[in-house]
């Protein structure tokens, strides 16, 4: 998390945000491309951006935010690229694990991140335990994450306890997020317009936006501007 207050926009109704936003960050290796550099120069770009956000988010008072990290499909990707992804991520964990702290950000992490590096794995386990007890923001990072992965594990779990479920707030309770409330708004930069395996069974009724910019050029005033589109969305859970 990085200091810097930012203005906000007079259009944005500070009473009326989501209480969890979920983000896909998208676009990482073409803003590297279009600049002629490696493509993890622009996962190093988004990690920044990353920070940037996460503390705006944090200064809105948005309670809850997931950020899909890593895929279960992005092991198809060139090694050199994950080893650089994986290195990004472990400093960015270690170097900031205090701040966190500091700030009262309880860190979780979706997905099954124990078949990482194990100096990863460590640097999870490490900021995990140190803000357990932190209750004024929950940061969820999807890591080694896919939703259909996810869904079969709860089912799996389910059938070894035996127990059978009654609802869906039941099944619910098996997953990766079952302490923190389903996102109420999804953005995707880049341009791509689909979820690409991503909380698929939280996102039944969550609103939905897409953007052209690149991850790391996705600024807090886009962040801003998308949360005015999100304000001027009714949402009606199947009702009238």
């Amino acid at each position: 998390m990085t200091d810097g207050k930012v203005r906000i926009n007079k259009h944005l109704d500070l009473s009326r945000l989501p209480t969890h936003i979920a983000i896909i960050m998208d676009g990482n290796g073409r803003w590297a491309t279009r600049r002629g550099l490696p493509r993890n120069m622009g996962h190093k770009a988004g990690c920044e951006n990353l920070k940037k956000i996460i503390q705006h988010i944090y200064d809105l008072g948005i309670r809850y935010a997931t950020f899909f990290t890593f895929s279960t499909e992005n092991w198809k990707r060139p090694k050199d690229e994950i080893d650089g992804i994986f290195n990004i991520v472990r400093d960015y964990l270690n170097e900031d694990a205090e701040q966190f702290v500091e700030k009262g950000a309880k860190i979780m992490v979706s997905g099954d991140y124990k078949k990482l590096p194990s100096d990863l794995v460590s640097a999870i386990d490490n900021i995990v335990e140190k803000t357990k007890n932190c209750e004024k923001f929950t940061l969820n990072l999807a890591i080694n994450y896919g939703g259909r992965d996810e869904i079969l594990r709860g089912v799996n779990q389910a059938i070894e306890v035996g127990k059978p479920l009654n609802n869906q707030e039941d099944f619910s309770k098996l997953l990766y997020s079952a302490d923190i409330p389903d996102p109420d708004f999804v953005i995707r930069t880049s341009g791509e317009m689909r979820v690409s395996n991503f909380m698929l069974w939280q996102m039944a009724y969550s609103e939905f936006y897409f953007t052209k910019v690149y991850w790391p050029s996705f600024s807090p005033r886009d962040l801003q501007k998308a949360l005015i589109d999100y304000q001027g969305r009714k949402r009606r859970f199947g009702k009238i």
